[in-house]
């Protein structure tokens, strides 16, 4: 008989005792509600069962390449401009389809060697060939472009993640979803304001500081026509709020030609660098942001270069303000005007503190479950797990008689474990979670057969009660083993390809499936030993 049957009990109680803690936690009581509200505050449900937003975003990547390929216009001018050579025109000719490509035109012949050696070593980015007419095209690197476009992705991801987690959504899902280019998976289980999270979330928060070239116009045609059709190079017409004085007939919104390129950028901004503050003189909200050293060092010297120009305050491709360089400024800035509210204030110092979006996002698909939705899956979705648990320790104790007891409380004691990890983990539970763990329980049932007949088997061999559980739980191992590590491996597959509900169920697939080899083999060989050392030699077992 097992003389180790003593740390055998106190291992599985102290199992069952962990567990049912990663389940419950303390209780604030230990009435039917207390223990309710306890399990509600471990166990973390997915939008499938809590209610929720299920969004579906795609990055637009152009935006990501425009910004770098802007960087390198002016990267470019000021090398040029600092070795003195000369150009007549640098732009990009096609921004919306062609982004990656710039044009140089007007370098004098003797200046080519200095060019390619401006490219190669500011710019190695990016590929230089020459055109007709002393002109040159700069091209980004297609490794270049493909790692900037997955870096877009990952700091939307990344900026998106900071922004809903600072508004305190609970387990939030937000990954790349694998069945589109670029595009991102983003689900938000009980969150109390849907249409306020979808506007902080699609902000930008693109932050630009630029130079004001003329303006404002009362609308776009106007600013056209005052250009004779043409905008000038490198220059581009942006909408706005009015400023100062209003007139009669005025709209509440102005247009105002700005450079392309910008003087500061969200990328300027200091982490943690905004912050709520009120207008001194008209006692309303506004936001207060603070530059890097670098970004300050270049505002300083744009501003000190442009003292009686215009600078244009742009948030989302939308001018907020539009002021006079009286002087040199550094590193303080104020966003204010229009209309802002305390809320308001509020979220764009979220947006602009939780880092800017590399590019705009669009959405492609929003789907809403309903509170009451979620509690009537929750509902269907125990009621299933629960009949069919009971519709398996019922066969479990007819078929397998004194055995079945056995089996039972292996399988009870293997939810357990299941939840407790739940809980512990802090991993979210999903309808097709809850389809898991009755997969689990379903797998219990099998290995617990497989062991019993195997049992059986043995007894009808002929081999005495102790010798037969022996070879029924050795003979049984390695099949038990083999079937259990090709359905993990199996999981494993679904959780590394598969999205949000998809991954739920391998989770508690894959943790059910290691706890039913604790229970269906440890626990309840336990159990066969306990009950042996209580029977008399050549007793019979009830199986």
């Amino acid at each position: 008989m097992n003389k180790n049957l003593g740390w055998k009990l106190a291992l599985t109680s102290g199992t069952l005792l962990f567990f049912l803690f990663g389940i419950f936690g303390i209780p604030k009581s230990f009435s039917g509600s207390g223990l309710l509200a306890a399990l509600q505050d471990r166990i973390n449900l997915g939008l499938d069962l809590k209610g929720g937003t299920h969004l579906i975003l795609q990055v637009q990547v152009n935006d990501a390449i425009n910004g770098d390929s802007d960087r390198a216009v002016e990267r470019l001018k000021d090398e040029l401009s600092r070795r003195k050579i000369n150009y007549t025109d640098i732009n990009k000719p096609d921004p919306a389809n062609n982004p990656d490509e710039i044009v140089i035109k007007g370098v004098p012949t003797e200046s080519n060697a200095d060019l390619r050696s401006i490219v190669s070593d500011r710019l190695p980015e990016y590929t230089l060939n020459s055109g007709a007419e002393n002109s040159w095209t700069l091209r980004m690197k297609p490794q270049t472009m493909a790692d900037l476009k997955n870096r877009a992705v990952t700091q939307a991801i990344d900026t998106i993640r900071n922004r809903i987690d600072q508004l305190g959504v609970s387990e939030p899902i937000i990954q790349e979803h694998g069945l589109g280019q670029y595009q991102i998976l983003v689900q938000l289980p009980g969150i109390d304001d849907p249409a306020r999270v979808k506007e902080i979330m699609q902000s930008t928060a693109m932050l630009e500081i630029k130079q004001v070239l003329s303006g404002p116009y009362g609308s776009e045609q106007d600013a056209l026509q005052q250009n004779n059709g043409v905008l000038p190079p490198n220059s581009m017409l942006m909408k706005g709020n009015s400023v100062g004085s209003k007139r009669a007939d005025d709209t509440g919104e102005e247009w105002y030609l700005v450079t392309r390129s910008s003087a500061v950028a969200g990328t300027d901004l200091r982490s943690g660098g905004a912050s709520v503050g009120r207008d001194s003189n008209t006692n309303t909200p506004d936001v207060n942001f603070t530059l890097t050293n670098e970004g300050g060092r270049k505002f300083a010297s744009f501003t000190g270069s442009h003292v009686g120009d215009k600078l244009a305050v742009v948030l989302d491709g939308r001018i907020r303000e539009v002021a006079n360089i009286q002087e040199q400024i550094h590193d303080q800035g104020r966003i204010s005007g229009g209309g802002m509210t305390e809320q308001n204030a509020k979220d764009l110092a979220l947006v602009l503190n939780s880092g800017a979006l590399p590019a705009s996002i669009k959405y492609l698909q929003e789907l809403t479950v309903g509170p009451s939705l979620g509690t009537d899956s929750i509902r269907a979705g125990v009621r299933a797990a629960i009949v069919g648990m009971v519709a398996v320790l019922i066969f479990m104790l007819v078929y397998y008689r004194g055995a079945g007891i056995n089996a039972d409380i292996a399988l009870i004691l293997n939810l357990i474990i299941l939840l407790g990890f739940l809980g512990f983990s802090g991993a979210t539970l999903t309808l097709p979670g809850i389809a898991g763990v009755i997969l689990t329980v379903g797998m219990g049932v099998d290995s617990n057969v497989l062991i019993f007949e195997r049992i059986r088997e043995e007894l009808r061999n002929g081999k005495t009660p102790p010798s037969a559980v022996e070879q029924g739980f050795g003979h049984a191992w390695v099949t038990i083993v083999d079937t259990h590590v090709t359905t993990i491996v199996s999981a494993f597959i679904l959780f590394i390809f598969g999205t949000g509900p998809v991954r739920g169920f391998a989770v508690t697939l894959t943790f059910g499936l290691l706890a039913n080899l604790f229970t269906a083999v440890f626990v309840s060989r336990m159990i066969f030993d306990w009950i042996l050392s209580r029977k008399q030699r050549g007793e019979a077992l009830s199986i």
